[in-house]
């Protein structure tokens, strides 16, 4: 009984030495399918044990109108302010070894390998970009894609047989939808936000990589939506286009949805007072060591709904 606390002990010193080394790795890894990093901003500024956070939308009214020098009814601008609670809530993925593992690692001199731990700490990523986009209806959150206060149309019925599918229209058809969608955005703000990034099913994406704009050209419809739009002619600068996969179905009826918005703070962002870390090895059993990992997290709260917008049955 001695020797086993004894091995105890040895295996809990071995495992916090190859946590240390393993997280240090994993922390600073990235991951190219993992989406939501660049497509909304991450707010990490509350208290890490924070139960909820409370944020405002805000709409401007009021218009300047004549005046008469000697008037005292000055016309005034308002904010329609809104008060939303936001919940956050904590969750959880870690790794292990057992006895076995460490004194087998420890008797031949090497590191364990740190697939267990990029294996939870892809988990975490993987858990984010999820609610990012499509919130989680077991804890009220809503993502980029499904925000209720976001105005959500239909795609223009011009494609053949009135259909609205992109797969059933011309390149022009698609930009008048894509350029519809950006100026819905810009018309809804009273002329004041315009929308830079445009987020599209994997499917319309990979079709619009593959269809060039005609039968004598080597143009993709992408590579032309990207440069010929009503952002570009506006700002100088291409429109950013990503594919998102679940966007498929998350339109009205199931169908596909492309998502328009003004990607920054001002409009959105992704509540995270705490992000993912792991926490100190613990001994779970008499065999069994555990490196618990934890993140607390919201959804994704729009203060500026109109600087955003969504088209469905693309």
């Amino acid at each position: 009984m001695q020797n086993l606390q004894m091995d105890a002990q040895v295996g809990m010193a071995f495992a916090v030495s190859q946590a240390s080394r393993i997280n240090t790795t994993v922390y600073q890894m990235r991951y190219p399918s993992i989406r939501y990093r660049g497509l909304v901003p991450v707010d990490t500024t509350g208290p890490e044990w924070v139960k909820s956070i409370t944020y405002f939308s805000l709409d401007g009214v009021g218009q300047a109108e004549w005046q008469h020098a000697g008037a005292d009814d000055v016309p005034r601008a308002e904010l329609i302010r809104a008060k939303t609670e936001a919940t956050v809530s904590m969750a959880a993925i870690g790794y292990g070894w057992n006895l076995e593992e460490l004194a087998q690692a420890q008797m031949l001199g090497i590191n364990l390998s740190d697939r267990k731990g990029q294996a939870a700490r892809r988990a975490s990523e993987e858990f984010i970009d999820r609610v990012a986009f499509f919130g989680d209806t077991t804890k009220g959150f809503f993502g980029i894609t499904n925000q209720p206060g976001v105005t959500a149309v239909d795609a223009a019925a011009t494609g053949t047989g009135s259909s609205t599918e992109w797969a059933d229209k011309t390149p022009g058809q698609i930009m008048g939808d894509v350029n519809a969608l950006l100026t819905g955005v810009f018309v809804d703000s009273n002329t004041v936000e315009l929308a830079g990034v445009l987020l599209l099913p994997y499917t319309q994406m990979h079709a619009l990589g593959t269809r060039t704009l005609n039968d004598n050209s080597e143009t993709t419809i992408l590579e032309w939506l990207r440069t010929n739009n009503v952002y570009t002619m506006e700002t100088d600068q291409p429109l950013t286009i990503r594919a998102i996969r679940g966007l498929e179905t998350v339109g009205q009826g199931g169908s596909a949805r492309a998502v328009a918005y003004r990607n920054d703070e001002e409009v959105l962002r992704l509540n995270m007072p705490m992000p993912f870390r792991f926490f100190p090895v613990w001994q779970t059993g008499p065999f069994r060591f555990e490196v618990p990992g934890a993140f607390r997290l919201g959804g994704v709260d729009v203060s500026l709904p109109g600087a955003m917008r969504y088209m469905d049955g693309i």
